[in-house]
This record gives C-alpha cells, sequence and structure tokens, in this order.
C-alpha cells in the first residue's frame, strides 16, 4: 500500500479502498438498472439488446392503457393494474398493523416485566428466518389438511378453506407478514423508547399524571421520529412484498393476492408467452414508487437526527 500511495498520491487512497465497491455496485446494481430501461424500451421475444427493436414508450402507454384506473378489470393489462390494487391493500392494512403491534410490543417489553430480555430474543427470531422458511411454516399449518385445521376440527368444527376465499387469503397474507418482520421494528420503536429521559416520567408521576395522559403527551411525541423511520421502511418493505405472499397463496385464488413483482416476475420468466419489455417497464414504475419512498425515509431520518 505504501507504493500505491507514493504512486497515486496520499489523496487519492480513499479511491483506492472504494474501488471494490464502485466495481461492485456498477456490476451488479447500476449495470442492471441500465439493462433494464433498455429492455423496457424495447420490444420483441429476444433476450440479447441488441436483437430488441426500439419502441419507445410503447410499453408504458399499454400499461397505463385504462378507461379507469380505479377498475382493473377497464385496463388493456388488467392483471398489472390488480396487482397494484391488490399490493395497496396489502400495504394500507399491513403497515397499519405493523406500527400498531410494533408499538404495543415494544411499551410492553420497555417495562421492567420477569425475563424481558427472553421476550425480546422471541419476538426478534422470526426476523432471522427466511421469508420462504416463514411462508411454508404458516401454508402447513392453514393448509386444508394443516395444524389449525386438525385443532378445529378436534373440537367439534368444520375445516375451514383459508386460501380459497379472498379476504381469508389476504388476512393470512397481511398476518404472516407482520409476524414474520414486527421484530425488527419493535427493535426501532424500543430504541426510541429507551432514548427518551426517564425525568419526564419521574416528574410526570410526581404530578399524579395519568397514565393515558403519559402516553399521549410525552411518549408519541418523543418517539415520534421512531415511528416515521418504521412507517417509511415498513411501505418500501410492503411494495416490494412477493416471496412470502407467493409460496403462501400463489397469488390466488384467482388474483386476490397477485402482487406487483409477482405480476413483474410471472411477465417475464413463468408465463408461456414471455414479454421482458412489458415486465421491465413495470418494474421502472414500481423503481420510480420505491425511489420516492426512499426519498421520504432519508427526510424522515434527517428529521430524526434534527
Amino acid at each position: 500500500m505504501a507504493a500505491v500511495q507514493r504512486l497515486i498520491g496520499a489523496g487519492r487512497m480513499p479511491y483506492v479502498f472504494l474501488l471494490p465497491n464502485f466495481v461492485f455496485f456498477g456490476l451488479f446494481v447500476f449495470l442492471p438498472i441500465g439493462i433494464n430501461l433498455v429492455f423496457s424500451v424495447t420490444g420483441g421475444p429476444a433476450l440479447f439488446p441488441s436483437e430488441r427493436p426500439f419502441v419507445g414508450a410503447e410499453q408504458y402507454a399499454y400499461l397505463f392503457d385504462c378507461g379507469s384506473y380505479l377498475d382493473p378489470s377497464s385496463c388493456r393489462e388488467d392483471h398489472f393494474w390488480r396487482g397494484v390494487s391488490n399490493t395497496a391493500v396489502f400495504v394500507l392494512f399491513q403497515v397499519g398493523a405493523m406500527v400498531l403491534v410494533s408499538l404495543l410490543t415494544a411499551l410492553v417489553l420497555n417495562r421492567p416485566i420477569r425475563g424481558r430480555g427472553f421476550f425480546r430474543a422471541v419476538y426478534f427470531f422470526p426476523v432471522l428466518l427466511s421469508p420462504v422458511v416463514v411462508a411454508l411454516i404458516w401454508k402447513w399449518i392453514l393448509q386444508r389438511d394443516g395444524l389449525l385445521n386438525a385443532a378445529i376440527t378436534s373440537l367439534g368444527g368444520q375445516k375451514i378453506l383459508f386460501f380459497v376465499d379472498p379476504s381469508w387469503a389476504m388476512f393470512w397474507a397481511v398476518f404472516v407478514s407482520v409476524w414474520a418482520h414486527m421484530g425488527f421494528y419493535t427493535l426501532i420503536l424500543l430504541a426510541g423508547l429507551q432514548a427518551i429521559p426517564s425525568d419526564l416520567y419521574e416528574a410526570a408521576e410526581m404530578d399524579r399524571t395519568p397514565r393515558w395522559r403519559i402516553l399521549w403527551r410525552i411518549t408519541l411525541p418523543l418517539l415520534w421520529p421512531n415511528m416515521i423511520v418504521v412507517i417509511v421502511l415498513s411501505l418500501i418493505k410492503g411494495v416490494q412484498t412477493f416471496d412470502e405472499v407467493f409460496v403462501l397463496t400463489g397469488g390466488g385464488p384467482g388474483t386476490a393476492t397477485l402482487m406487483v413483482v409477482q405480476y413483474i416476475y410471472e411477465t417475464a420468466f413463468a408465463n408461456q408467452v414471455q414479454n421482458f419489455g412489458l415486465a421491465a417497464a413495470a418494474s421502472v414504475v414500481l423503481g420510480l414508487v420505491l425511489f420516492a419512498l426512499t426519498l421520504a425515509q432519508l427526510a424522515a431520518t434527517r428529521m430524526k437526527e434534527r
């Protein structure tokens, strides 16, 4: 390294250490993004970009050709808009449930309860599991001859087909996602709770302030920066959801739990007629949404630092 430093100068040495990261991001991040953009403005079944004819914004126009964006059946590519609709519903309920459950769990684990360290580890453990493993576990529990139906029939009830009814399928998709990821967001909120000065709570107790008022006037306002981070991160995760729902329900029944990422995967690889250009255009649209959410996350992080 001394020889390299003498050759290029001490001021350029940081770039030498950053070079492997630049190469990695160039090959596995920026190059695929560029290829994806090329695919989104070209057509035909060919795999190599040089063999694909330029079609401009035709793929995007096809995606957004709708009579009403609120009615997927009025769109030319109705599966894409069903995926958008399902993803919006999933994110709405999943983020709401995630924030509420994580907040309640963090509040409980922040109290001086017996075995607090053990319960913190238990709640975080699902985060360490692969999403596919999580989905398979719950699929074995919820399928027609699974553990939950075995318990129901042993009590004299009838088997419930959880993955046949669209409402049940979406409910369990949200439930499994919350169960799998709440530990991560609980830790973020728990860190925020532990950063609140204890003097504030002692002063409130001396004034005999009710617990609900302490929560509303002290805890939640001071925890709000962490809450924003949790909301934005769970939004980004929810929009990108694929593996858990795909393994759990396969997008069914019908298209009741078809998500945007699953639509992109099936359009490019799983359908009998593979349309790489349309899938690339859909992924660009999704990427712009994620980029906007990432900017929101950065703004939330800066607000938390202030």
